[in-house]
């Protein structure tokens, strides 16, 4: 297996890794204060094509592969979480349907605005009905003439309050259950939708979730992506691929809890010596290496696969939950090794073990992720 990495990813990578720690770190305490993202972190990234990093070169974008993908986000992971998941939601499952399964109109129409930047994306999966089970969406589509109406609520849809398009996932034929969802993608402005106010949330400081009202809302028989009722294959194929992105993000923060426990150890000084001298100490950053290590090897293999245009449902999961579990886990042991201290609010610590919560539910809690690793055993067996 060749693991070099071209020199021009290489090159954006290191880009990123600067501008993470040049223009990020220093504004992370503005982003948690204010809950928005300045303007200057949204121009930088705008002005490193972020915004594009999976939407093919003729529409505008970077039209880096899963694996280019991920080891971008992996930089931005070190970075603020709120910021790091307003551009993951964007470049993940809010434009890989439409780059996935859109039409060569649609893709015309919308891919070169996303990329730019200029129109922020969203993915529209949860109700307050149907989270986990996907498949009991009561958000419903009807067609008349050349429109669809959509009726319905979606709920902790981030990036909603900033979102101009919104990938939604609508129930077109009840009789055919997950086989008869369709997915559409609906413009802000279209009439009949509206946006609910930001939610609180414990974490994410600057992403934004909320609820999207569906009221009569219609839209273009043209912005159906993919064919008609084949919307919950779109949404599983979507949410399978953008697993390694969030793992990968989930490595990227566990890389910056390590270096920060790593110097925090070294500069701590209990009982006349350093407390990384102390094999407790030293046994907690080993096993956080070592498990976040694991997790990206995976993530990476899980990039390469889907390159590859190989299954990816259980190589996904298993990454998915790895990663994210791995997460929280760092995040702990972080906060142990800087002790009071890492309680405090205004050091990253007591931010991040916040913000890592969050990744073991959304885009398929934990235990979503074993059913579907422990279904594939069942229908396929192992090795």
């Amino acid at each position: 297996m060749d693991f070099s990495i071209p020199e021009s990813l290489r090159e954006i990578r290191q880009a990123v890794r600067e501008f993470v720690e040049q223009k990020v770190f220093p504004l992370e305490q503005v982003i948690e204060e204010e809950d928005r993202i300045p303007e200057e972190l949204l121009a930088g990234a705008r002005e490193l094509g972020l915004f594009g990093l999976g939407i093919p070169a003729a529409y505008g974008g970077l039209g880096l592969d899963m694996v280019g993908k991920c080891l971008v986000i992996e930089e931005l992971g070190r970075g603020h979480a709120g910021f790091a998941a307003v551009l993951g939601a964007h470049t993940g499952i809010g434009s890989a349907a439409l780059v996935m399964a859109g039409s060569e109109k649609l893709k015309q129409k919308y891919l070169p605005a996303m990329a730019a930047g200029e129109k922020i994306a969203a993915f529209a999966l949860t109700e307050p009905g149907a989270g986990s089970d996907a498949s009991a969406l009561k958000t419903t589509a009807v067609k008349k003439g050349d429109r669809w109406i959509i009726n319905g609520v979606k709920h902790f849809i981030t990036n909603a309050p900033e979102a101009a398009l919104i990938t939604t996932m609508a129930v077109t034929d009840p009789a055919k259950g997950a086989r008869g969802i369709t997915a559409f993608v609906v413009e802000r402005d279209f009439p009949g939708l509206k946006v609910g106010p930001a939610d609180e949330k414990m974490g994410l400081r600057g992403c934004h979730t909320a609820k999207i009202f569906f009221e009569q809302c219609e839209v273009p028989a043209e912005n159906v992506l993919g064919r008609e009722n084949e919307g919950y294959l779109t949404a599983l194929k979507t949410l399978a691929s953008g697993r390694a992105a969030l793992a990968m993000r989930c490595v990227g923060a566990c890389k910056r809890l390590i270096d920060l426990s790593l110097r925090h150890a070294r500069e701590r000084v209990q009982f006349g010596k350093p407390i990384i001298e102390n094999q407790g100490i030293q046994w907690m950053l080993a096993d956080m290496v070592m498990e976040t290590e694991a997790a990206r090897t995976l993530a990476l293999q899980t990039a390469w696969k889907v390159d590859q245009g190989m299954d990816v449902v259980m190589d996904a999961a298993m990454t998915k939950l790895l990663a994210t579990e791995n997460y929280c886990r760092v995040a702990d042991r972080a906060l142990q090794i800087f002790g009071g201290m890492g309680f405090m609010k205004g050091l990253p610590i007591e931010r991040i073990y916040r913000d890592a919560r969050i990744t073991r539910i959304y885009e398929g809690t934990s235990e979503v992720q074993r059913m579907l690793i422990a279904s594939q055993l069942i229908k396929k067996g192992y090795g």
